[in-house]
């Protein structure tokens, strides 16, 4: 398949910058970081037709896949292990929580406003819901409802994501 230069260059001005942060939160290494987002956008771009749901999703989880990789073959040549992360279990939980948390906040963003207020109060800020009531200036009651609804949304969207679990 020909390079598509637009189509790669468009995937990589508006997705590499929040990829390259991604990665560099689970590397030390800047030219090993740039050298996964590179691939991730190539890999993406081959693969475009057959992805459904979020391609931002997809682009960090086939870059968790392009990091998993490396480690594991830098764990076959030893002598390559010093700019990589030192335990594999550790490397593997630190790279999935980060897809993780990036997933959640971009589910969370295609919340509505209400939804999403509620869910940041009661879950990330620990607001009871007398506290979460008081801070939105709505009643409980408005908050109890507004936060089963929103998980349901939350769901619904993360499942479309690809998300699982």
């Amino acid at each position: 398949m020909p390079l598509d230069e637009d189509v790669v260059e468009a995937i990589y001005r508006e997705h590499g910058a929040a990829l390259r942060r991604f990665v560099l939160s689970a590397s030390r290494d800047p030219q090993q970081a740039e050298d996964v987002v590179q691939e991730t956008v190539l890999r993406v771009w081959q693969h475009a037709p057959e992805i459904s749901g979020s391609l931002r999703s997809y682009l960090y989880r086939t870059a968790r896949n392009i990091m998993i990789d490396n480690y594991r073959r830098a764990q076959r040549r030893p002598e390559s292990l010093e700019n990589s992360l030192t335990d594999p279990a550790d490397a593997l939980e630190k790279v999935d929580g980060l897809l993780n948390r990036v997933l959640v906040e971009e589910a969370l963003l295609r919340l509505s406003r209400e939804h999403r207020d509620v869910l940041v109060a009661l879950h990330y800020r620990r607001f009871t819901v007398n506290e979460a009531a008081v801070q939105l200036n709505i009643p409980s009651g408005t908050v109890k409802s507004r936060a089963y609804y929103a998980v349901r949304a939350l769901r619904t969207i993360l499942d479309e994501m690809g998300v699982e679990g």
